[in-house]
């Protein structure tokens, strides 16, 4: 029976060690809650850590804390204090928390935190590859562990393995500044499935996909290899259900049954009817902007110095790493401010800000929200942010407002929270000022709106959407109109090959034979393809084309001595055996001309691009360029030439990174029917890559053998997944 097996850094389970019993504690939130549909009886396994370390766990007691996890579907990596000291406290929250939140400042890039990342994920990928079968599914959790799914993939190929990524994925200008930036990417591409919170941040990973590793990139597929990587957004939801009917539990508490922290914050609001309270609850942690909230606060009093004695802030910042020094520096910054502030502000019956460092329990934290009036959430960068959405369900009356920064992952979906810049004190004094002014209706009309979304939309949906998406990326193979060239089906096609009396192969070069080079004139054959195709020219029966967009020049060069069958210029060009190149169909160049100071004029507009000049076509190349741009130069080139091409019988076609301007009636589908006819052919193969080959797959008869190498959408029967593909598949026929 197939399971579900989730890994994560750290186990939804803490475990307690007394008088040497163990005690397994599930952990409340975040993921641990968002998991629970999918991490239920006993078809799922969760891997992680346990947070002690192997200095930490007494060996008698290693056993008895195995079975105590497993009680939950949990089983434990094993890890060092010093693997965890470079692992987490170094590689993940030194370097990549930094940089991907954006405070390139703080990024460490050090070999030795690289490289027990590394170990560590290494050690991951083995617990998983030992826990798996081949029909399991593998959902594998942020970014402490992006090299796993890779590490598994190569020794276990048909797994299905999904990622996702709980934090912002920063813009490829930041993300090439990592020195391992392309073995991060690779690791990732071991996924079927890649997730994130927000579509900007599933941009930014395609555009550094493309840029860096140069793979292809369809909307939000990635091709890779003999995979197709879906790439998808998943907002991160909050258990919705939870957290609004503990609000409503807490409204019916007596006196008696309410918290200290309620009966005091009570007591506040009746001492103070008018006063507001502003509540504000984050990981003490840079990226969340709380200096900067404070000096707004002081901004916002200045500003507006009516509301002193009006207006009270509760941070609440959670302990965050306080062993990392940035972390230190910044509670060491915050407390000097609130003192500064208290300090400055206060009165005998006013404190300006009540600040608290500490966790606090699931309770209190609804007394929080329930009792503020405003929730004030001004992250620098956030991949979500959950508090935003907590505030939102515990407003069972539907008033409050929430202000909300729009650098939060979550900002993208609460169109009704007050937006703003963490940066701008100004607009930030102006929202505070909104808020404390707005009309209960009109707190109400957009919470209203925004409840009705999050319990729609909930950290289970959340979950089961990753999930579906998976199990469809899965089995989009078997939904494609085109088979995969298994062995099987070779072996069907190696059956009529032999049983043919004469046979004809139409081959492609550029992206078949050969990978595509960023200068063309540099893809000249090598000894092996020589040999290759020496040996299926000469097997009785065969007469073998190379068929290419290639100018007849090149083209003789490499290959007129060995006699082999040649179409090039898509078709404007034949030599057959030898025998000099003769026109298959008359075209006319003298468009040419108008045309060619317009692909200059691209040349110079876009750096890395070149002009490759045909007899009968030109072509403008744009594979060296920067991918986003040459893209965008191509489809406004596009445009252009279609403007002045006008009725003319002339066409372009886009091919891969190469678009080329040709007459109408060319193609290699018409040049390819022009041979068939030559010869009573009881066997015909024909392969390609790009669009310019679909010609051919759709001209040829239905009985022909048409294999598009890559996955892309086409109208041949067969695909094979790469290059790298295509020499094993012709040798089959000699």
């Amino acid at each position: 029976m197939s399971k579900t097996i989730i890994i994560s850094n750290r186990l939804p389970v803490q475990l307690q060690i007394s008088n040497g019993s163990i005690n397994a504690i599930p952990s409340v939130g975040g993921l641990a809650t968002g998991m629970k549909s999918v991490h239920t009886g006993g078809d799922s396994l969760w891997i992680g850590w346990s947070g002690l370390t192997d200095e930490e766990i007494p060996k008698e007691l290693i056993l008895k804390i195995d079975k105590a996890l497993a009680k939950h579907g949990s089983s434990k990596v094993n890890l060092s204090e010093e693997e965890v000291n470079g692992f987490y406290f170094g590689f993940s929250n030194r370097a990549i928390w930094p940089l991907f939140h954006y405070f390139l400042q703080y990024a460490e890039f050090k070999l030795d935190h690289w490289l027990t990342y590394k170990s560590v994920n290494r050690k991951f990928a083995d617990a998983i590859i030992e826990k798996a079968s081949e029909e399991d599914t593998i959902w594998i959790h942020d970014y402490q562990l992006m090299l796993v799914p890779k590490m598994v993939r190569e020794k276990r190929p048909k797994l299905s393995i999904g990622f996702f990524l709980h934090i912002p994925f920063p813009s490829y200008e930041i993300f090439r500044t990592l020195p391992w930036r392309e073995e991060i990417l690779e690791g990732l591409l071991g996924s079927d499935l890649i997730g994130f919170h927000t579509y900007d941040y599933e941009r930014h990973f395609l555009s550094s996909v493309r840029r860096l590793l140069g793979n292809e990139v369809s909307f939000d597929d990635i091709y890779v290899d003999d995979r197709i990587v879906k790439v998808d957004s998943f907002p991160m939801g909050i258990d919705y259900k939870k957290f609004s009917d503990a609000a409503k539990k807490q409204k019916e508490f007596s006196e008696a049954q309410q918290s200290d922290l309620q009966r005091r914050l009570d007591l506040h609001k009746k001492s103070s009817p008018d006063a507001k309270l502003v509540v504000s609850i984050d990981r003490l942690d840079y990226s969340k902007g709380i200096a900067k909230r404070l000096h707004a606060f002081k901004y916002f009093l200045d500003k507006f110095p009516q509301y002193k004695e009006k207006i009270r802030l509760i941070i609440l910042a959670v302990p965050s790493r306080s062993n990392v020094p940035q972390y230190q520096l910044l509670k060491k910054e915050i407390d000097e401010l609130v003192g500064r502030i208290n300090g400055e502000l206060a009165t005998v019956s006013w404190t300006p800000i009540w600040y608290f460092y500490r966790s606090l329990p699931f309770d209190n934290l609804i007394d929080l929200y329930t009792s503020s009036d405003i929730a004030w959430l001004t992250p620098i960068r956030d991949g979500m942010n959950l508090v935003a959405k907590e505030y939102i369900a515990t407003r069972t009356d539907k008033t409050g407002v929430l202000i909300l920064s729009e650098m939060a992952g979550s900002a993208n979906e609460m169109n009704e929270a007050l937006l703003i810049n963490p940066n701008n004190f100004e607009q930030i004094a102006d929202t505070l000022y909104k808020a404390i002014n707005m009309p209960e209706l009109e707190q109400q009309r957009r919470n209203t709106i925004l409840q009705r979304r999050l319990k729609r939309y909930d950290v289970e949906k959340w979950a089961n959407d990753f999930m579906d998406s998976l199990r469809k990326q899965k089995n989009r193979d078997a939904a494609n109109v085109s088979k995969r060239l298994t062995d099987n089906l070779m072996s069907a096609v190696l059956k009529n090959y032999n049983k043919a009396r004469k046979r004809v192969f139409f081959i492609d070069y550029d992206g078949t034979l050969t990978g595509f080079k960023i200068d063309p004139q540099k893809a000249s054959p090598d000894k092996s393809l020589y040999k290759l195709l020496d040996q299926l020219n000469e097997k009785e029966g065969n007469d073998i084309y190379l068929i290419s967009g290639r100018d007849k020049e090149t083209f003789g060069r490499w290959f007129l001595p060995k006699k082999y069958n040649m179409i090039v210029e898509h078709g404007v060009w034949i030599s057959e055996e030898g025998g000099e190149f003769r026109m298959l169909e008359n075209v006319n160049k003298d468009w040419m001309e108008k045309i060619y100071p317009v692909l200059e004029s691209f040349v110079d507009r876009t750096p890395g691009s070149f002009i490759e000049e045909k007899n009968y076509s030109l072509a403008w190349h744009y594979r060296n360029t920067d991918p986003d741009f040459g893209a965008n130069r191509a489809a406004e080139l596009n445009t252009v030439l279609t403007s002045l091409i006008g009725n003319d019988d002339i066409s372009v076609l886009n091919g891969n990174k190469v678009m080329e301007i040709k007459s109408s009636n060319v193609n290699k589908g018409r040049a390819a029917m022009r041979v068939l006819p030559q010869e009573d052919y009881d066997f015909i193969f024909a392969i390609g890559d790009d669009w310019t080959d679909e010609f051919m797959f759709q001209e040829l008869p239905d009985e022909a053998v048409t294999v598009k190498v890559g996955m892309q959408n086409t109208k041949a029967k067969y695909y094979i997944e790469s290059v790298s593909k295509v020499r094993n598949i012709l040798k089959k026929f000699i």
